[in-house]
C-alpha cells in the first residue's frame, strides 16, 4: 500500500472511531446548539496540527525513500555495472538483506502513525458522536423539506427554492461549499438504521471488497441489536399533542415566507408607536412598539435590549446549556421536533437580569417575579434548529407547569438575542402570519383569554434556522399575581 493510500485508510479508520457510541450520551448533543458546533472547531484545529506533523514526518521519510530508489535505479540502468566488483557485490547483498528490510518495516513510518493515533485518542472525547452525525444529517433533510430546497442545488452549495419555472434564492453564501457523493449518501440514510443496513448490504453486493461498507454493516447490526425498540420509542414521542399535523402545509408555507409581511402596511388597525405604558421607568426612554396582529394580540418591541445586554445574556447562559426537552407524561425527554439547547437564569446571577425584569414589568404591566413568572430561559438553536407547532400554555390539567402553583402561562415575552441570515421565523399557524428574527427586539403575546381559557390561535412554531446562529430568551408570565393587572372576564371574546 502506497503512502497516500495508507494515509486515506488511516483517516477512514479515525473517522469511524469518531462514530463510536462510547461516551455518546455526553457528546451526542453537539448538533442541537450552534454554539456547541462552533466549539467543535477547536479539536479539529488541533487534529490539523497533528496531521501537519504527520505529513511532515512522512514527507521527510519519503524523501529518503526517493533518494534510495533513485540510487538503486541508476545502478540497474547502468548495463556496465559489474557484480565482479566486490564493493558493488557487497552493497547489493547489503541492500537485499538489510536496506530493503528497513524500507518495508520502517519504524519511522510506524512512529509517525502512532503519534497521529495517540494524538487523536486524546482529542476523541471532545469530538461529536455518532448521534451528532445523524442529527446533523436529519437537519439537512428538514431544511430541504420545509423550505422546498432544490436537492441538486443544495448538493452544490446553493440555497434555492424551485417551484415550477420560478427560482428563488433564499441565501447566497460568500463561498460555495458542495457535498460529496458520500456526504449525500450519509444524509439520505440518516435516522433510519434499518434502511441504512439494507443499503449498505446492497452496496456490498456490487463492491464486496469495500472494507468501510463492511464495517458499516457491522455497526448498524450492532445498533439494531442494542436498541431494537428505538424506532418505536421515537415514534411515540415524535409530535406534541396538538392538531397541527392537519396544518403542516400552512406551517411550511409560513416558514417559506421567511417572516415577510408585504401587506401589513395596508391594515389601518396595525400601527407603530413609542410605548411608555404610563410607567415612569419608560418615560425618558420609550420603547418602539409595532403591533403585528390583533387576534391574537402580538406586538414587537424593537431594540428592547442593547447589543451588550444580548451578548451578556448569551455569555451567562452558555456554560449551562443543555438539550431542550418537552414533557411526556411525568418525564422530560429530548425530541426530534425540538432541536435546541436551553438554560435557566435566575435574576440573582447578574444585576443586569434584575434591570431586564423591571423593563419587562414596566412594558407589560405584569408581575414578573417568581412565583408569578418563570426564570429567564435562554435558548440556542442547533443545525436546522426548530420547534414545531406548540402552545406555550398548558393544555392538560396534569401539566408540570402547574407545579409552580401560580396558574397557567398567561403571556409570553420572547427576546431575540441574535440575528440570522435566513430562516428561524416565529410562525403563528392558525392566525396565519409569521414574524422574522429581529435582533434585540422582543415579541409579546397573550396565551390565555381573560376568562382563563387558552387561546388556540397562539399555536406557534420556531421555523428551522436555514443559516445563522439563533438565540432567544423567554420570560413566561403566569396567571396568579396578575388579578388586578389584567382583570378576568367571563366573555370568551376578551
Amino acid at each position: 500500500m502506497g503512502p497516500a493510500a495508507r494515509l486515506a485508510a488511516l483517516l477512514a479508520l479515525l473517522a469511524l472511531r469518531a462514530g463510536d457510541r462510547a461516551g455518546a450520551a455526553a457528546r451526542g448533543d453537539t448538533f442541537s446548539a450552534l454554539t456547541s458546533v462552533a466549539r467543535a472547531l477547536a479539536p479539529e484545529r488541533r487534529l490539523l496540527g497533528l496531521l501537519r506533523r504527520y505529513l511532515r514526518g512522512e514527507e521527510a521519510r519519503l524523501r529518503d525513500l526517493t533518494r534510495f530508489y533513485d540510487k538503486v535505479l541508476s545502478l540497474h540502468e547502468d548495463s556496465a555495472t559489474p557484480v565482479s566488483n566486490p564493493l558493488l557485490a557487497f552493497t547489493l547483498i547489503k541492500r537485499l538483506q538489510s536496506d530493503w528490510r528497513n524500507v518495508v518495516h520502517s519504524l519511522e513510518a510506524s512512529e509517525n502513525i502512532r503519534a497521529l493515533k495517540d494524538g487523536y485518542e486524546k482529542e476523541e472525547q471532545d469530538l461529536p458522536a455518532f448521534e451528532d452525525l445523524e442529527g446533523a444529517a436529519r437537519a439537512l433533510m428538514r431544511l430541504q423539506d420545509v423550505y422546498m430546497l432544490n436537492v441538486k442545488g443544495l448538493a452544490r452549495g446553493v440555497f434555492q427554492r424551485v417551484t415550477g419555472s420560478a427560482v428563488t434564492d433564499l441565501y447566497s453564501p460568500r463561498r460555495l461549499f458542495s457535498l460529496t457523493a458520500d456526504d449525500c449518501f450519509q444524509v439520505g440514510k440518516a435516522g433510519n438504521v434499518s434502511c441504512a443496513l439494507s443499503l449498505s448490504r446492497e452496496f456490498l453486493l456490487y463492491s464486496p471488497d469495500n472494507k468501510r461498507m463492511a464495517r458499516n454493516v457491522l455497526k448498524y447490526e450492532k445498533l439494531l441489536a442494542e436498541s431494537p425498540n428505538q424506532v418505536v420509542a421515537e415514534a411515540v414521542i415524535q409530535r406534541p399533542n396538538v392538531p397541527h399535523l392537519q396544518t403542516r402545509d400552512t406551517y411550511e408555507g409560513l416558514c417559506q415566507t421567511l417572516g415577510s409581511q408585504p401587506t401589513h402596511y395596508q391594515i389601518p388597525s396595525l400601527y407603530c408607536s413609542y410605548e411608555t405604558n404610563s410607567s415612569p421607568f419608560l418615560l425618558l426612554q420609550p420603547v418602539r412598539k409595532e403591533v403585528i396582529h390583533l387576534e391574537p394580540y402580538v406586538v414587537l418591541y424593537h431594540d428592547f435590549v442593547s447589543d451588550s445586554e444580548a451578548q451578556k445574556i448569551r455569555g451567562l447562559a452558555e456554560p449551562w446549556l443543555q438539550r431542550s426537552v418537552v414533557a411526556s407524561g411525568e418525564k422530560q425527554l429530548p425530541v426530534e421536533y425540538r432541536i435546541s439547547k436551553s438554560a435557566w437564569l435566575k435574576d440573582t446571577v447578574d444585576p443586569m437580569l434584575v434591570t431586564l425584569d423591571h423593563r419587562i414589568a414596566a412594558l407589560t404591566g405584569l408581575d414578573v417575579q417568581p412565583p408569578y413568572a418563570e426564570y429567564l430561559q435562554v435558548v440556542n438553536y442547533g443545525i436546522g434548529g426548530h420547534y414545531e407547532p406548540h402552545f406555550d400554555h398548558a393544555t392538560s390539567p396534569t401539566s408540570p407547569l402547574y407545579r409552580m402553583k401560580s396558574g397557567n402561562r398567561v403571556a409570553t415575552f420572547m427576546i431575540y438575542l441574535s440575528s440570522v441570515e435566513a430562516g428561524g421565523a416565529t410562525a403563528f399557524i392558525y392566525a396565519n402570519f409569521s414574524v422574522p428574527v429581529v435582533k434585540n427586539a422582543a415579541l409579546f403575546w397573550w396565551n390565555l383569554h381573560r376568562s382563563g381559557e387558552g387561546d388556540s390561535d397562539t399555536l406557534h412554531a420556531g421555523c428551522p434556522v436555514l443559516v445563522g446562529d439563533k438565540w432567544v430568551a423567554n420570560k413566561w408570565i403566569h396567571e396568579y399575581g396578575q388579578e388586578f393587572r389584567r382583570p378576568c372576564s367571563s366573555s370568551p371574546e376578551d
